[in-house]
């Protein structure tokens, strides 16, 4: 798939993996929108980095989780930079740390329904204009924990185990159409994030892969550059964890 030329719109692409993601895709020579919810000066910051690098980028505000500020961010998309057709699916939704017995429903529904819905809406957005150009491709950003859960992590296991089937569920409905869907699924990856984890746990995530160290955000944006290249590739998840673990 041609990154050159292309309109890529990356969720949550403020900081961390959403932001070298959109990085990583202007770099390939792809025009690159920047979502943010709350982070305007990191979303412009970014910004300011990939034109200076020649590329074309802009920042645009919504919460990926309404319906109504999606369609309109993707509109604005379109009309200021052209149809989208990449969609790095990557919007943050928070969940508190704690055991099953003491997880809250509350938490836990607002953590499936926003995964979900963040991935939901941002399609149905994006795809009509893909539908447009006759082809495109989606990225979801899971994570390792879908498949490899540890403790306190119920409602972020089960969301992202969702947003794995709900990648390959429309790789199926879409590939006919000249539509790619699918996931990447990225291990202990060191940002702003993670920074909160201790040490000691970091270290240990890192003596379980054969590379021997954790993962840095530019790791899971070249897995989305290479899965995006590979155009007999959908309905997958890719793991990006330093072969810590096997799908």
């Amino acid at each position: 798939m041609p990154l050159t030329g292309n309109v890529a719109l990356v969720t949550g692409a403020s900081r961390g993996i959403g932001a070298a993601v959109a990085m990583a895709l202007a770099a390939e020579g792809a025009a690159v929108a920047v979502n943010y919810f709350g982070s305007e000066a990191a979303a412009q910051a970014v910004v300011k980095k990939i034109q200076a690098t020649g590329a074309k980028a802009m920042a645009v505000k919504a919460d990926a989780r309404d319906q109504a500020q999606v369609e309109a961010m993707a509109a604005q998309v379109k009309a200021e930079l052209g149809p989208i057709g990449i969609l790095v699916l990557n919007a943050s939704i928070g969940f508190p740390m704690a055991s099953f017995l003491e997880f809250p429903w509350e938490a836990f529904e607002a953590k499936l329904m926003g995964e979900l819905g963040a991935a939901f809406h941002g399609c149905r957005a994006v795809v009509p204009q893909m539908l447009e150009r006759k082809g495109g491709a989606i990225v979801a950003i899971s994570s390792g924990l879908a498949r490899n859960p540890g403790w306190g992590f119920c409602a972020h296991s089960a969301a992202k185990a969702g947003l794995e089937g709900f990648a390959r569920a429309l790789a199926y409905e879409l590939g006919p159409m000249g539509i790619r869907v699918n996931a990447v699924a990225p291990g202990l990856t060191l940002t702003d994030a993670t920074a909160h984890i201790l040490d000691k746990h970091k270290k240990a995530a890192a003596d379980q892969s054969p590379l021997r160290r954790n993962g840095q955000a530019r790791d899971v944006a070249e897995a989305v550059v290479g899965i995006l290249r590979s155009g007999f590739v959908t309905g997958v998840t890719l793991p990006v964890n330093g072969g810590s673990y096997v799908f």
